[in-house]
């Protein structure tokens, strides 16, 4: 089971918006250095949505061979068609990910049955641990927690990362899933909070700019050092919330390129980071340190 600080990495690009393959491996470097415990690659802060199969896969491959075992590759294949998930699986599988973040399918809103069969045949299909991602605020439809018990069951399917914010739901799934299936928060806010209901850690915006923070955070919540826990995340709370003061990835990637760590691009219809966003992030950065 994968514990702690899993980033929710950026899909670095030029400022004409194409791969820089080259800076997504030197991120993974510094993230392994900084201690960060995990990389997921090509989810919703990775801008999925905008990137192309191909691409997509070589996203996946750049940050496995930059990797090198030393931390686990989770790559973001879900879709909102089961086959598409399904081949987009097979590929980062062969890339070499170790696991796959599975999101809930998209805009055609499937019912709870069909969110359980769309993640079982993707689960049946490719020898890969699934991890299922539960975000209703962009996808418009949320994975119940009696769909998720079942998914707990089949077998390939690992963990969830839980966006909701919902520590109610929270509690209630961890008193019921399986041993050995994972519960992440999907949001940095609210990561400590379920991490101390006895959730196993945080897949983390906030780890792009802080991620050796957000591992010490984490440390200390799996550790029940409640105290450090508590100090350290206050200190990150403004950092958390300058990082969506615009829809993600788009205040953390030009937080990177302030701090020289990419280059600027986005993927359209995405957007600079307006000026008076651009001053919420910087006056975030430097009350920790990072700039």
């Amino acid at each position: 089971m994968i514990k702690g600080s899993l980033v929710a990495i950026v899909s670095p690009m030029f400022d004409d918006g194409s791969l820089d393959l080259e800076a997504m491996r030197r991120l993974v470097e510094w993230h392994i250095a900084e201690g960060t415990n995990a990389i997921v690659a090509v989810g919703t802060t990775g801008e999925s949505a905008t990137v192309d199969p191909q691409e997509h896969i070589e996203l996946v491959r750049a940050a496995v061979q930059a990797a090198r075992g030393r931390v686990p590759v989770v790559a973001g294949t879900g879709a909102n068609s089961t086959r598409e998930a399904i081949e987009l699986t097979r590929q980062a599988r062969q890339a070499g990910a170790d696991a796959t973040l599975q999101v809930v399918p998209y805009y055609n809103r499937p019912t709870q049955d069909g969110m359980v069969r769309h993640f079982t045949a993707v689960a049946e299909a490719v020898d890969l641990p699934v991890i299922l991602y539960n975000v209703p605020s962009r996808t418009a439809s949320d994975l119940g927690v009696e769909a998720t018990l079942r998914l707990s069951q089949v077998p390939g399917i690992v963990g969830l990362k839980d966006a909701t914010g919902d520590m109610a739901r929270a509690a209630h799934l961890l008193r019921r899933v399986p041993a050995g299936f994972a519960l992440y928060s999907g949001n940095d806010d609210s990561a400590l909070a379920l991490m101390l209901l006895g959730g196993h850690g945080v897949v983390s915006v906030t780890a792009n700019v802080a991620p050796r923070l957000m591992r010490q955070v984490c440390d200390a919540a799996l550790s029940s050092d409640l105290p450090k826990a508590r100090s350290l995340n206050s200190q990150l709370m403004p950092l958390h919330a300058s990082l969506f003061v615009e829809p993600n990835p788009i205040p953390v990637k030009w937080a990177l390129h302030r701090m020289g760590r990419i280059a600027g691009g986005l993927r359209s219809p995405l957007v600079p980071l307006s000026p008076a966003g651009r001053e919420t992030v910087q006056a975030a950065l430097r009350e920790v340190g990072l700039t």
